[in-house]
Order: C-alpha cells, then structure tokens, then sequence
C-alpha cells in the first residue's frame, strides 16, 4: 500500500506535489511537512506571511433550539455564553478530567456552532458529542471531509485576504468569524490560528478547494506569501506557547495541569463531563505543570526527554526545537508544581548527558503590538 492510499487525501495533495512538498502522515492525513525549508518558511510567517492548507481538521456543525446547551454539558467551556461571530478556545474532557481534545468552538447564528477538532481526533470528538447529546434537540453533522481550510497567517495576511473579498475584515476581531466571499467562493472566515500573528482561517467547499488556494496564492505574490507545511507550524506555535494534542494534551492530563485552567467553567449551571474531577484538581492544585525551557547549554530538548532537578527526575518534555526567532533552543515541559517557577534551574537528559535548562514564562514569543 503506498503512503497515499494509508491516509486520506486532502484536495490540495496535486497543489503540494506540484510545488514539491514533502508529504508526510500525520493525523490520519497525508499532508505536507515543507515545501523549501521550514526555518525559512518560519521566518516567511513572522516577517511577511505564509499560506497553510488544514484540511485534516474536523469541522463538526451543530445545530438545533438545544445546540448551546448540549455543547455547554459536553464541554468544559460554555459556548451559550459566545456573541454570535464569536470563537472559543475549549476542550472535550473525559469523566476523570482527563483532556479528549482541544477545540475551536464558533457561534455561527443564535441556534448553530462550528466545533473544529484536530485531526486525528475528529472521529473520536464526533462520537463523544454525539452520545453526549443523546435525547437533546440537536442536529450533529460531520463536515470534516467536505470542507477545505486554508489559512494565511503573518503582518500581511489582512492585505492579503482584503483582495479577495468585500467583508469587512477589521471587524473581525480575534476569535470571531463572519460568512461571506472570498475570491468568489461562498465561505466562513475565522480571525484565528496557530502560529502566534495575527491571520485568517477560511474555510470553504471541499469542492472549490483548490480555486480557494490559488486565488490566495495570487494575491498574496506581491506581499511574498509563502506555501508552509506541518514542520514551520510546530516551530510557530512552540514558539507562541500553544499546546499541541500528543505532546502537551492528551487523556492523562487535564487542563489545569496544561496551565488552562481559565477555559473551564466551574460555576455554570449545567453539569459536564468530567466537572467532579476538575473540581478537585481546582481545589488541591494540580499534580504537574506546564513550563517553558530555554537551554543554557548546548543541546535541544525533545518530546520524551526526561527533566531533572538536581538528582530528582522532575518530569518531561513535550514539544523542543530551535527557535528561529529567538536564536536559542526552546521547549514545553511537565515539571513537579514546585519545580515550575521562571527562573528555576532544571536540567535536561539529551543522549546520557544534562543540560541546563532555565524556566520561563509561556509564551517565548509575542507578536509585536
């Protein structure tokens, strides 16, 4: 079986293949890692902007005179609180608090959300919400394969997009969404992403895919808009602090370890799943905790890598790389509640040696005001 027929496809493979991307699996999908090279399709994003395809994420509508309430009793967040145009970040948690995945939830009208989930859990979200809606008025409808997203993300995504469509862009604050055109096409555009610059999400008819990714392509020619994969998207959310399924999230770690304690809400009037044991973890505190590593000696800490704290094995990486912005060799780790404070000495085990690591306040990197 070839690595093609192992994965879904997204529409935009013959675009990847015809720019020469190296195509990897990941998350069920066959998808582009990078094009030239991901340090300068990296600093493409950070100094100009750079063109993503993210058609492996789930798009999940939910609609219904119950849709706000089924969500606010699957969620540990409560979407019936959200304007409609506006986003959430939010989490689908497990009875023992553990997190399912994380999500996006959008308001698209007063009875109608847009729940995105990250690829390889798409399926395993659609069917938790599903038998967590059981007997509410809500209608659940899996558009993951039928929907294309692309996003553009960088100081000229705005001009960019501005090309392609008549919707007031600037009104569309961080975390909102508004339906209308973009090049033509019939879309949802979404003032979110996951690099840490500003940028737009759109999301479109699989169908039209592919007009979608060459009109931006077009556009953003003058403003050197740059085709990234999967690898510069790691280096720029790392660098922005945001957690990636697998390595920050998964079912042994709840929110409040994962340093996003805010998103869930204890103190609305429905029950969800998982709130007895998130409770207890706001209570007694958390049992570890996410922090940021700058390495002070040579050497990059990678996911698995154990933390040390003197003799003491305090816990392990998530996520390391060598940032490009910040010139240094930067990582995410789970440490012991008292060994997680900036400042803090630590030491990381790369191939039997220790490194010394100092923690830092997450993120490594905001954009510029």
């Amino acid at each position: 079986m070839t690595q093609a027929a192992a994965a879904n496809a997204t529409p935009l493979l013959e675009r990847h293949e015809a720019l020469g991307a190296k195509l990897i699996e990941f998350g069920g999908w066959l998808m582009p890692l990078q094009y030239g090279g991901i340090i300068e399709e990296h600093r493409a994003v950070r100094d100009r902007a750079g063109l993503f395809d993210l058609s492996h994420m789930g798009e999940l509508h939910v609609d219904g005179p119950e849709a706000g309430v089924a969500l606010a009793k699957a969620l540990v967040s409560d979407p019936r609180t959200l304007a409609v145009g506006r986003a959430q970040y939010s989490m689908i948690c497990a009875q023992d608090g553990g997190i399912i995945d994380d999500l996006i939830v959008y308001r698209l009208a007063a009875e109608s959300f847009l729940v995105v989930a990250n690829a390889a859990n798409a399926r395993v979200v659609s069917d938790a919400l599903a038998e967590r809606f059981g007997g509410s008025r809500v209608v659940l409808d899996d558009r993951s394969l039928a929907t294309v997203l692309c996003a553009v993300q960088g100081p000229r995504a705005h001009d960019i997009v501005a090309r392609l469509t008549a919707l007031d862009l600037p009104a569309i604050r961080y975390y909102g969404i508004a339906e209308g055109e973009v090049a033509g096409l019939p879309a949802l555009v979404a003032r979110t992403g996951y690099t840490g610059e500003d940028g737009f999400e759109i999301f479109v008819d699989a169908r039209r895919g592919t007009e979608l990714w060459d009109a931006l392509r077009a556009a953003g020619e003058q403003d050197g808009l740059m085709p990234c994969g999967l690898g510069a998207r790691d280096t720029l959310r790392l660098e922005a602090g945001m957690p990636l399924y697998g390595n920050e999230l998964d079912r042994s770690t709840n929110p409040y370890e994962a340093g996003l304690g805010r998103v869930v809400k204890l103190d609305k009037d429905v029950d969800f799943v998982g709130r007895a044991a998130l409770e207890r973890v706001s209570r007694d505190g958390p049992a570890k905790r996410l922090t940021g590593l700058v390495m002070r000696d040579r050497g990059i800490g990678r996911h698995g890598y154990p933390v040390f704290a003197g003799d003491r094995r305090t816990g392990i990486v998530t996520s390391g790389s060598h940032s490009p912005t910040l010139g240094a060799a930067i990582a995410m780790a789970y440490v012991a509640p008292g060994d997680a404070e900036p400042g803090t000495m630590l030491a990381v085990e790369i191939r039997g040696a220790r490194a010394r690591a100092e923690c830092v306040a997450l993120p490594f990197y905001r954009r510029p005001a």
